[in-house]
């Protein structure tokens, strides 16, 4: 195939940047792979154009790797065809200008000799959940929140990672500091030169959050049609650790990465338009909740037991349910309520979606929007209920033994999974599987240093 296929960025968005930018000499081509993490390569800028028109190839293997890099046979993508390239095309709307790095960027998706999807692609997952919405005369809209820790290059002297310095002041904070508006100033030249790359990128970066963590901050992003927030995820991270590193940090996006602070969440909101655009969501003439709204949030309770390896799909990641800070390892729903996984957030009536808080900002955003998506349209087309709302904490209720409660018996969950097979298709659930055991067996075998510190010379 060297047509673009059907639903590949115009040309004119490369004619139009490389007018708007004239002095930019190269351009990064991001592929979100199975992990979320953007694999691709840096083009110049005569070749951009070529890239609209005629595509570029990539190594099918690239949804073959595990989270360091390495090939995963068991996907049955590691040099099985001889080892060629598919071509990848540009997604419309993705192409801006980093000034971070002074290059552009695109997200680029992959497509078989037909035109047709990779199957082992997660943003085609999504696509097909999009898709099959859209035959039920729905329009999937959304927006994930991104949590994330800014960490200074420099560690303590015993080698310890530590919290960022403040731009403005070269000052480090040792407090928490929720929601404080005087910390923001502090990091504020960090921040506005994020803006300054959003803007650039066409990324609709809203609110900033002090968070409830030394070092931690969420950043919310404006809600539109679900696939283009799943890549606002995809660049805004990326935004992110390009800036924090001209000012000397790193931004984390662990979920836990300290034991004894706040997890980092990945909150998506979701709702369905009609072809109007109007909410569909909305509260009913009473005044009561949408029973749309109701059968989505019981389809997607249902399905939360076999979806935790996505929503939390690395050995940390379950970190983050060791504490209930806000981090609901559970299947519960309220109003209003941030102890719960399905929360439906106050607020007028007219605007009414619903949040699902269980996943983790190192979650692939593609997996997460096709699987919540998935599941919402199972419970609507069932017309299931979601039993009643949880009022007060839902910690203190008993536990769901039908939720895995580790990362691996969430492994053998998805594996076992019809809904996630028939969600994520035949070929992504068992990449996904295969390069997850992989990982269990790599971390099975990494010595820690905490068990050195606990056992190596006591026992």
């Amino acid at each position: 195939m060297l047509q673009p296929p059907p639903n590949a960025a115009p040309i004119s968005d490369a004619q139009a940047f490389l007018v708007k930018y004239p002095d930019v000499a190269a351009i990064d081509i991001v592929l979100t792979d199975a992990h979320g993490i953007g694999r691709g390569k840096s083009i110049r800028r005569h070749e951009l154009e070529s890239l609209y028109l005629a595509g570029r190839g990539i190594p099918a293997s690239m949804f073959a790797q595990d989270v360091a890099g390495d090939d995963v046979a068991g996907t049955r993508l590691v040099i099985t065809d001889g080892g060629g390239d598919l071509r990848c095309f540009p997604i419309a709307g993705t192409l801006g200008y980093m000034p971070a790095t002074g290059r552009g960027q695109v997200l680029i998706s992959m497509y078989n000799s037909d035109g047709t999807g990779f199957a082992h692609e997660p943003r085609h997952a999504l696509i097909r959940q999009i898709e099959r919405a859209q035959e039920l005369g729905y329009t999937p809209m959304g927006a994930l929140e991104v949590e994330f820790y800014l960490i200074d290059r420099e560690r303590t002297a015993d080698g310890q990672v530590q919290p960022a310095r403040y731009p403005l002041t070269g000052r480090r904070s040792q407090n928490t500091n929720t929601m404080s508006v005087d910390e923001l100033d502090e990091m504020s030249p960090f921040f506005d030169a994020v803006y300054e790359g959003a803007k650039q990128l066409d990324l609709p970066l809203e609110a900033l959050i002090s968070e409830y963590s030394v070092g931690q901050y969420e950043l919310t992003i404006r809600y539109r049609d679900l696939a283009r927030a799943a890549d606002d995820v995809v660049i805004a991270k990326r935004l992110l650790r390009a800036t924090a590193r001209r000012f000397g940090m790193e931004a984390c996006f662990m979920a836990k990465p300290f034991g004894a602070q706040a997890g980092s969440g990945m909150h998506l909101h979701l709702s369905l338009a009609d072809s109007a655009g109007a909410n569909l969501f909305a509260d009913a003439n009473t005044g009561d909740l949408s029973p749309l709204m109701l059968n989505a949030i019981a389809g997607i309770r249902a399905a939360i037991p076999d979806t935790m390896a996505l929503l939390a799909p690395f050995l940390n990641s379950w970190r983050r349910f060791s504490s209930v800070n806000y981090s609901p390892a559970n299947d519960t729903w309220g109003v209003e309520n941030r102890t719960v996984a399905l929360r439906v957030p106050a607020g007028a009536g007219k605007t009414r979606h619903f949040e699902h808080r269980v996943a983790g900002v190192d979650a692939n955003p593609y997996l997460v929007a096709a699987v919540t998506l998935g599941a919402a349209l199972d419970g609507i087309e069932t017309g299931a209920n979601p039993g009643p709302a949880v009022t007060g904490s839902a910690y203190d209720l008993p536990k769901n033994h039908a939720l895995p409660n580790t990362w691996e018996s969430s492994i053998d969950v998805l594996e076992n999974s019809t809904f996630a097979r028939r969600i994520l298709g035949e070929a992504l659930h068992t990449g996904f599987v295969a390069i997850k055991r992989a990982e269990v067996q790599r971390m099975a075998l990494a010595v820690s240093a905490a068990e050195w510190d606990l056992y190596g010379f006591t026992v």
